[in-house]
């Protein structure tokens, strides 16, 4: 995985500091230079303007007191307010509250009185209960009286391993160091930081080797490298063959995902339906095959074709007899399958029937509401993804704003890039046949639950305004031409 885009836990990042600290970094150099980005952070953004700076009485305030310091020698007006006594103040958080050289205010109103900017330099992610008394007043204040706020690692009240949020305020810029966490990519946390600003601070890149992070933020960076691409001497074969079961009478969930895996890449994608609907899906579907399914032997006869080399089971298929033994007959094969609605809503009532089951790659795709029929796990999204991955030896992709995909083993990785136009009905059918034309040419399940999650925001992106479901198959090949400039090494 790219090291670069790994998320680092609340107890990660503390023990990042440390392992700093033993490489002959000081903490008090770790909190000067932290001080010094948010700083820089804030006068790249704004003009020089009266500015309060929030101090709480642990690290996250010593940091504010080098905000404070920082602004104040660059000409802006400052004033600095602290929650707590400055006699109780200890260790680099008070070394730096002796070099302040103004004037310390009790935390309360009085603090925001002709303040064009707050820092919120309270808590930040290491705060394990709401957010509650004056400096949560204070904060709500500066909403209302619309003045932006600067948060200092995490908005105050944002729990920064689930996003959570007890209390917070949102801010308009966030500035974190070394590595994002994963509250700055869940929601509500996502939400509340605004502009995520990442700042190196000194740590050395090898302490992230040192942690072996096992989250990481969505980007073509982890799984290019196993993108199919066709070579010299490809048939359509070689490029993998989708299968997809088409339901009836609902059939535009199959046909958007079948055209879904034909753009992402499979030479061939048939779609098998029982005989009533082929008039249907033959005249919609070109490229696509339509073959029809007649009797449970005549699916056992198909699926044994070798060449099908991953199947999709789900979306429109109806909540059926039919469909309960077409998704084990698939599971059956130990090929690659990718389950979406209603082959996941079929199993609510014994779930354990579905687990025994996947006896091969397999990748589930529940939204929340699908997830609360099959899993009882509760809490923030990554922690239900990764439920949900162990408890079914499946790969899981928990659809949402904050999309998380989870794999067995416990590595996660989080998606930021889905913009809200998605929030239309169809997206995912469309998601899971990019899932099925990936698998289908043979990319490792994990990897391509995770790039076809992003490809399907980055292809949302690209089309714009007035996206449909139907219109997300069309805009991938421009996604992929993106991905295939050297230009994009950056996404």
């Amino acid at each position: 995985m790219d090291l670069s885009r790994a998320l680092l836990t609340v107890h990660q990042m503390g023990e990042a500091d440390r392992l700093a600290l033993v490489s002959g970094i000081s903490s008090l150099e770790l909190m000067e230079n932290a001080g010094t980005a948010v700083a820089r952070a804030i006068t790249g953004r704004w003009t020089a303007r009266p500015v309060s700076v929030l101090c709480g009485p642990g690290n996250n305030g010593g940091d504010g007191f080098v905000v404070a310091r920082l602004l104040g020698d660059a000409g802006w007006s400052v004033r600095l307010a602290l929650l707590g006594r400055r006699e109780q103040l200890k260790g680099e958080a008070k070394t730096n509250a002796d070099r302040w050289q103004g004037s310390i205010a009790p935390l309360d109103g009085a603090v925001l009185d002709g303040a064009e900017l707050v820092v919120d330099a309270l808590f930040g992610a290491g705060l394990d209960r709401p957010l509650q008394g004056v400096a949560a007043e204070i904060l709500a204040a500066s909403v209302t009286r619309g003045i932006p706020i600067v948060a200092i690692d995490v908005p105050s009240g944002v729990m920064g391993d689930s996003g959570l949020a007890l209390g917070a305020i949102a801010s308009a810029m966030t500035v974190t160091f070394f590595r994002k966490k994963p509250g700055h990519l869940l929601l509500p946390g996502k939400r509340l930081c605004g502009d995520v600003v990442v700042a190196d601070i000194g740590t050395p890149a090898a302490v992230l080797e040192a942690l072996g992070p096992d989250i990481f933020e969505n980007g073509p960076s982890l799984w290019r490298g196993a993108l199919p691409c066709p070579v010299d001497g490809s048939n359509k074969y070689s490029r993998g063959h989708a299968l997809i079961w088409g339901g009836y009478p609902a059939t535009g969930a199959a046909r958007m995902a079948a055209r879904a895996a034909a753009r992402t890449g499979a030479g061939l994608t048939t779609v098998a339906v029982a005989p009533v609907a082929l008039p249907v899906y033959a005249a919609a579907l070109t490229s696509i095959m339509v073959h029809p399914i007649a009797s449970p032997d005549e699916m056992h006869e198909m699926l044994g074709d070798q060449r099908i080399s991953a199947m999709l089971i789900g979306p429109g298929a109806g909540i059926t007899v039919e469909t309960h033994a077409i998704t084990l007959a698939m599971l059956a094969t130990g090929r690659p399958v990718v389950l979406d609605a209603d082959a996941l809503t079929l199993f609510q009532d014994d779930r354990e029937a579905l687990t025994k089951a996947i006896i091969g790659p397999c990748v589930l795709t529940p939204h929340d509401g699908e997830y609360a029929r099959l899993f009882q796990t509760s809490g923030d999204r990554l922690t239900r993804a990764r439920a949900a991955a162990s408890a079914s030896g499946a790969i899981v992709i928990l659809k949402g704003s904050d999309t998380v995909i989870a794999a067995p083993d416990g590595q996660a990785i989080i998606n930021a890039n889905a913009p809200p136009s998605l929030a239309t009905a169809g997206a995912g059918d469309v998601l899971a046949g990019i899932v099925l034309g990936l698998l289908a040419q043979g990319m490792p399940p994990f990897l391509a639950a995770a790039a076809a999650v992003w490809l399907h925001g980055a292809a949302a992106a690209e089309f714009g305004p007035g996206l449909l479901a139907e219109d997300l198959p069309d805009c991938l090949p421009a996604v992929f031409r993106m991905l295939q400039d050297k230009g994009s090494a950056s996404l």
